[in-house]
């Protein structure tokens, strides 16, 4: 029997021996998936059956089933509107029109690797560069966050000769087994495996819950922990490599960062040899509001930045950036190529998207709607004791809840309650911190003065129930 493909309009056709007298296939004929009605008890189910079992899923025991996204709005199966305050990876907001357009035309025309000649990675590559000090002009594309902060600990360690990295307590950096080894936020907890060899993590800098509180003196005194930390390894015969950190903590409790301590501690690490990683994967591309980076409020320049979420609005997008001296001995290591970083189709959904950031000036959104939102949380804890803390920046924001102001104790089942009744009111939030009880905003760039007003008047309800509660 002849089972040799046909060929129509340049795609092979199915070989007839794998199909049925219908010209169907036997298991797509058996299965029928495709034509399938996934209702949300269907998905959890196989979900539950195929999909890793610590794949969390937001609110376990009702989950949401968002079929469709526009601007800062999620809408469910029901068509229910949903308005999402978490989502800083659709940094433009869900499906921005010139984003998907952009992202059809190209991948109608072409898709294929950096090794090939193409405008879209060059052009990205000029106009963020135009965003960092005039120092940070070599770029490497890759996919996640992840691939990001792994490639700079190479960059790091080709450069200085060292193997030490410092990080900070509470931070996330990403789910390679590096990045694991140096985010207490993964290896901090019950089951993991603590710090790797080669990491060296210093405490959160926070003025709420640290150990030093005075905002005065707390960016020297949380900066020398990193002196003490090299003067550690240079006992052991340790060579520093890199110092890691968020321009706002954002695992660790949307914690910013007290004054001074960035600048202090990037002189310490370059007297002995290191490099400063900042990563902005979480909090760049104007979220912070008064500047385009979150370490540019720190006034520093890193020697590199990572950049990944917000860079694609959901396409898997990331990339470095260093300096000429860094990139020039890792290039003595080895070539480096990623099969996907900077293909024509991440290239041109990147540039759509900083058009979007730059023609809508969401930047100063995000500095207008966080301040209303910040004042806004203020104005909530000056009537309810609940409420210990306030911190943030731009669209960054995190309220800190506790059991009493005098102990600070964290209200962890508290902040779920405040998260699961929101989102009964359909309006979706988180909570992290190493208590989970920092009520946390990330919401995408186009979220509005309206939207801040209607997540502030909610919380003050639910607030006060949890404080009528606490009286009975």
């Amino acid at each position: 029997m002849d089972v040799q493909s046909t060929v129509t309009n340049g795609h092979s056709g199915k070989r007839k021996a794998d199909c049925d007298p219908e010209g169907q296939p036997p298991a797509k004929q058996a299965t029928g998936l495709r034509n399938k009605k996934w209702d949300k008890a269907e998905i959890m189910r196989v979900r539950h059956k195929h999909i890793g079992p610590n794949v969390p899923v937001f609110f376990e025991e009702d989950p949401l089933h968002i079929v469709r996204g526009r601007g800062q709005y999620f809408y469910d199966e029901n068509g229910q509107q949903i308005l999402d305050c978490i989502n800083n990876v659709c940094h433009v907001g869900h499906c921005h029109p010139h984003v998907v357009k952009k992202a059809q035309d190209q991948i109608a025309e072409l898709n294929t690797n950096s090794r090939y000649l193409h405008k879209e990675i060059v052009e990205y590559s000029q106009r963020i560069t135009s965003y960092f000090p005039k120092e940070l002009s070599v770029c490497y594309f890759v996919c996640t966050g992840s691939e990001a902060n792994d490639l700079a600990s190479r960059l790091a360690r080709a450069y200085t000769g060292g193997r030490e990295i410092i990080a900070v307590d509470g931070a996330y950096h990403g789910h390679t087994q590096l990045l694991i080894d140096i985010s207490s936020y993964k290896h901090d907890v019950p089951g993991a495996d603590g710090p790797g060899e080669h990491a060296h993590v210093v405490s959160l800098p926070c003025t709420y819950r640290g150990q030093h509180r005075d905002p005065e003196t707390a960016g020297e005194l949380y900066s020398d922990e990193v002196k003490q930390a090299i003067d550690r390894m240079h006992e052991k015969g340790k060579k520093l490599s890199a110092f890691y950190c968020e321009g706002i903590m954002s695992c660790g409790g949307q914690v910013v960062l007290p004054e001074g301590y960035l600048k202090r501690i990037y002189k310490h690490v370059h007297d002995a040899g290191g490099v400063c990683v900042a990563d902005e994967v979480q909090v760049g591309f104007g979220r912070v509001g008064s500047h385009f980076w979150a370490f540019e409020t720190q006034d520093v320049t890193p020697d590199i930045v990572t950049i990944g979420k917000p860079i694609g609005n959901g396409h898997p997008l990331a990339m470095v950036i260093t300096r000429p001296e860094i990139a020039e001995a890792f290039a003595k290591t080895t070539s480096y190529f990623n099969t996907y970083g900077g293909n024509p189709v991440s290239c041109a959904i990147a540039n759509a998207v900083l058009d979007v950031i730059e023609d809508e000036h969401l930047q100063e959104n995000a500095r207008k709607v966080g301040e209303r939102l910040v004042d806004g949380f203020l104005e909530l804890k000056s009537r309810h004791d609940i409420v210990g803390d306030v911190r943030g920046m731009g669209l960054m924001v995190g309220m800190d809840l506790v059991k009493s102001r005098e102990t600070r104790e964290p209200a962890s089942a508290e902040a779920l309650t405040v998260i699961t009744r929101m989102k009964n009111l359909h309006i979706l939030l988180s909570r992290d911190g190493p208590a989970e009880n920092v009520i946390k905003l990330k919401p995408p760039m186009c979220f509005s003065l309206k939207d801040a007003d209607n997540v502030i008047r909610n919380l003050d309800v639910i607030l006060g129930e949890l404080e009528d509660k606490r009286k009975k």
